[in-house]
């Protein structure tokens, strides 16, 4: 058994800790520094992970590279698989052109392409992120934001930064659900702080995304309908995960705020010619006018209401009950690995749940839409093909992040980073969301985050006299803000919107709103932490 140390290098903390960054930051220097292209920067990091992890930390090769393996497995099953399967359904509604026709639709919403990315990246998102999450929110909303005439760059960082808000509450609430399961805490109490807490960026991501397509111009002509979008999805995710479910906040909030943008009066009046000619800069958009049929209007919704359906299916009792069932849990070669209090760690076990995932959901929902839209079997078969050759770098990009983030997991590199942060005492309520913000950003999922930490920032309160419940919660609530520079999100954008190799471009453009909306958690918590008690529950 290899036992994971927490001071390795010369028994300090500091010094092991800023040996353990080297790995993460190794990735994000090649990407936003040198510019590499994203797989070739995560294959270095993940090298840079198993040198410290074998030399410094004293970790078995045999054990080191598997742990590796293992992360690669995972970003296969199920995180690209998902994204696999969602660009799939993208792929077959273009080829019949059922994509158009939802292109029209929502451009018949409103002609402001303000408004228009409110709508899909935000509103829409947040409803993927809901259903499905893991990549595919960003992945659906930035080539729906191409094909309304954004440039791919724009549509990708929309995509990207409106990607925060709805994270905690993803994936049918997996993320809090996870985080309560680690720490102990009541699943409701967790859902109920972290519902006070990201709710509040609902109200600032909004105006910054105008702010990104349209300038200063953007915030002062469409304030308005952005602040009335954030508003009406953070109230509605607020009461939803204080007073009804976790698993259902966001997609309540992401339909409370497509229909307040929808009801809005501001949000039908016409936009300027000189407004669409200086947003709008790829495909055009004057096919909007065009009748549309329909039956063609429902095909073309069709694809995201049979996710919807089948994802809320699959949270029944006795049909989750019978999908979980169909997983296999099994020990993972090579690994035999505990924590520094002996504890063996969980990550010792892998977990392949065949059906009950959101990558099988979504396949399934695109096989019903291959009958429905009466595609022929071989050509759906060669689009599924094309999708996989098209996210070819994208894959490999995945898959070395995770590796390189399940070697610094099992070596305890980032435990050790973990608990330097964990050691700042009384500034730990400010420090706290950096810690989900970090895990986040090491490895693309806010569940993992909190699976990571959660349980180190409840024992981190407790040592600094604060809410073990405030300091748990705030580490999926920073965490959300991490999704945007995760070298994973970034590869499945590029590849979304046609873009290879510009990880590190998109990665300039989203990271300084990334620390903005973090320094913003990090002052919300420290306020619930003291003046602002009166906000947790």
């Amino acid at each position: 058994m290899f036992v994971q140390e927490l001071a390795p290098l010369a028994g300090s903390l500091g010094l092991s800790a800023l040996v353990a960054v080297l790995p993460l930051a190794t990735v994000l220097v090649l990407l936003g520094g040198i510019r590499m292209k994203a797989h070739h920067a995560a294959l270095l990091g993940l090298l840079v992970a198993l040198v410290v992890a074998i030399a410094v930390y004293q970790t078995p090769v045999v054990q080191a590279i598997s742990s590796g393996l293992q992360g690669a497995a995972f970003g296969l099953f199920p995180i690209m698989w998902i994204v696999v399967n969602a660009l799939w359904i993208y792929r077959i509604t273009v080829r019949t052109g059922h994509f158009d026709v939802l292109r029209r639709s929502f451009g018949r919403v409103s002609d402001d392409p303000r408004i228009q990315g409110l709508l899909i990246a935000f509103c829409f998102g947040a409803l993927m992120e809901a259903l499905a999450g893991f990549g595919a929110p960003v992945a659906i909303s930035s080539v729906m934001l191409v094909a309304l005439g954004f440039t791919p760059v724009r549509a990708a960082v929309l995509a990207l930064v409106a990607n925060t808000a709805p994270v905690a509450f993803g994936a049918m609430g997996t993320p809090v659900v996870t985080l309560a399961q680690v720490t102990g805490i009541p699943l409701d109490t967790v859902s109920s702080i972290v519902g006070r807490q990201t709710p509040l960026l609902a109200l600032f991501v909004p105006l910054l995304l105008v702010i990104i397509i349209d300038g200063r111009r953007g915030l002062r002509e469409t304030w308005v309908p952005a602040l009335v979008c954030g508003i009406a999805f953070g109230v509605v995710q607020f009461a939803a995960s204080n007073f009804v479910s976790a698993q259902l906040a966001d997609i309540a909030a992401a339909l409370a705020g497509a229909g307040a943008l929808v009801l809005l009066p501001a949000t039908r009046k016409p936009a300027r010619q000189e407004v669409r000619a200086s947003v709008l800069t790829g495909v055009a958009t004057e096919t909007l006018d065009r009748p549309e049929d329909r039956g063609e209007i429902v095909r073309a919704y069709l694809p995201y209401l049979l996710i919807i359906v089948i994802f809320s299916l699959g949270q029944v009792p006795p049909v989750k009950r019978l999908l979980d069932a169909a997983t296999w849990k099994f020990h993972w070669a090579g690994l035999d690995v505990a924590a520094s209090n002996g504890k063996p760690v969980s990550g010792n076990t892998f977990s392949l749940p065949f059906l009950n995932t959101g990558g099988t959901l979504v396949l399934i929902a695109g096989i019903l839409t291959v009958v429905a839209l009466r595609v022929p079997a071989r050509d759906s078969v060669r689009e599924w093909g094309a999708t996989v050759h098209e996210l070819r770098f994208a894959i490999l990009t995945v898959t070395s992040v995770l590796a390189l983030a399940y070697v610094m997991n099992l070596s305890g590199q980032t435990t050790t980073i973990g608990y330097l942060i964990a050691g700042a005492g009384a500034a730990l309520a400010f420090l706290s969301p950096v810690l989900g913000w970090f895990g986040v950003a090491v490895s693309g999922s806010d569940t993992s985050a909190n699976a990571l930490f959660g349980a180190l920032q409840v024992t981190a309160a407790h040592q600094a006299g604060l809410s073990p419940e405030l300091l748990a919660s705030a580490n999926s609530s920073g965490g959300v803000l991490g999704k945007m520079i995760s070298p994973q999100n970034l590869s499945i954008a590029c590849a979304a919107v046609q873009l290879p190799g510009e990880e590190g471009s998109l990665l300039r453009k989203v990271l300084p709103w990334s620390v903005g909306l973090l320094l913003v958690m990090c002052l919300i918590v420290a306020g619930q932490s003291t003046i602002l008690s009166w906000m947790l529950p």
